[in-house]
């Protein structure tokens, strides 16, 4: 796809839809947003964890999320390579699947969802170390994967001290 490692492939449709890869790798073309695409895929988590998790007990949600983290390595890095840059804005599974993990772990209400998605936007855009750290020395598919699961667990921390306030 790409002639140089200068080159980028500018994503779209079709781009999407000659690997299935790809296709989950942008969050099932949210991660084609113009503008703010984490937070387009981010989005595409509420929707996923609504039909799923009602669906499954938590021991085999949580397994699905640790194999959609396990896939993610894959096709994000296949995708990256594809794109010719490994971690590509349009590349959203990684918010996908870290955003659903922190859903399983929100209390219930749309106030702390609301919360929940704000906290995970601040800390996947601000990336704090040691997001920051990991954003730009772990390559490839997992240091795709990894940053946002980091972002995950700031959100996760901030939402456990914001409930044991109001406690």
């Amino acid at each position: 796809m790409t002639t140089s490692d200068e080159t980028v492939v500018k994503p779209g449709w079709r781009f999407l839809f000659s690997n299935p890869a790809h296709l989950l790798a942008f969050g099932f073309g949210s991660g084609l947003a113009r503008k703010a695409p984490g937070t387009f895929g981010t989005l595409v988590a509420f929707p996923m964890y609504w039909l799923l998790a009602p669906q499954l007990p938590d021991y085999l949600f949580m397994l699905m999320l640790l194999a959609a983290f396990a896939l993610g390595v894959r096709v994000c890095g296949e995708t990256g390579k594809a794109l010719g840059e490994a971690d590509y804005g349009g590349i959203v599974w990684d918010e996908i699947v870290a955003f659903m993990l922190v859903l399983f772990f929100t209390p219930p209400g749309w106030y702390w969802s609301l919360l929940a998605f704000v906290l995970f936007r601040f800390f996947d855009i601000v990336k704090p170390p040691p997001i920051r750290y990991f954003d730009g020395n772990w390559h490839g598919g997992l240091g795709v994967m990894f940053d946002d699961l980091l972002a995950a667990g700031y959100a996760l921390m901030c939402l456990a001290l914001v409930k044991s306030a109001l406690i």
